[in-house]
């Protein structure tokens, strides 16, 4: 079902705040350690404790102004949550690190499934704000499935061979750049299979 609308603005800062306050914090802290209970942190540690709340908090505020939330938005949080809080308790920055790859993982074997029995899962969340065919939302829900393990493959990559530095970028502007750029050139397949409003054209007096 669909939730309630909120200002778009608003919405905007509730799903990407956590993440803009943690690439500020990190630039703040990266290079700073911090002596707590005898044990040292580095400043990647701070920033991730502060984060999985911010998160909790936010995701809780888009629940409670629209009455809704997505299954990927509750999947993230939970993962957050959980790799957040490895990364805390055990002081390793790589649980966290590889959080954005259990989301895609997540989400590409589930589309996975779904196609490997012949339906579009994808079409189950998506279809009251997108209306398609059911030949489109099959080569959809192959293209992002696709997309989603690619993008699994490229976080393991980069956060195992590069710097905490480029990981960081990678996570706060390369990955939702990535995805923006995905879904703009999946114009063509929404045009050939997009459906019209039917009860709009049938009852224009309505």
């Amino acid at each position: 079902m669909a939730g309630k609308k909120i200002n778009p603005i608003l919405k905007m800062v509730l799903e990407f705040g956590p993440i803009v306050l943690f690439f500020i914090g990190y630039l703040k802290l990266k290079d700073e350690i911090f002596l707590i209970g005898g044990e040292e942190y580095k400043g990647f540690i701070l920033v991730t404790a502060a984060f999985v709340p911010l998160m909790m908090m936010s995701t809780a505020a888009l629940w409670k102004l629209t009455g809704h939330l997505s299954k990927m938005q509750l999947a993230t949080l939970v993962l957050v949550v959980l790799f957040g809080g490895l990364s805390v308790w055990f002081n390793d920055e790589r649980f966290f690190k590889m959080k954005p790859t259990m989301i895609y993982l997540l989400f590409g074997g589930l589309l996975a499934v779904g196609l490997m029995r012949g339906e579009s899962w994808l079409k189950v969340v998506m279809e009251e704000v997108m209306p398609m065919e059911e030949a489109g939302w099959m080569v959809l829900t192959r293209r992002i499935c696709g997309f989603f393990l690619g993008l699994a493959v490229a976080n393991e990559v980069i956060w195992r061979f590069f710097t905490t530095d480029t990981w960081v970028y990678f996570k706060t502007f390369g990955l939702p750049v990535a995805m923006f750029l995905f879904f703009m050139t999946q114009g063509p397949l929404l045009q050939k299979y997009g459906l019209e409003d039917d009860e709009e054209v049938e009852d224009p007096k309505a």
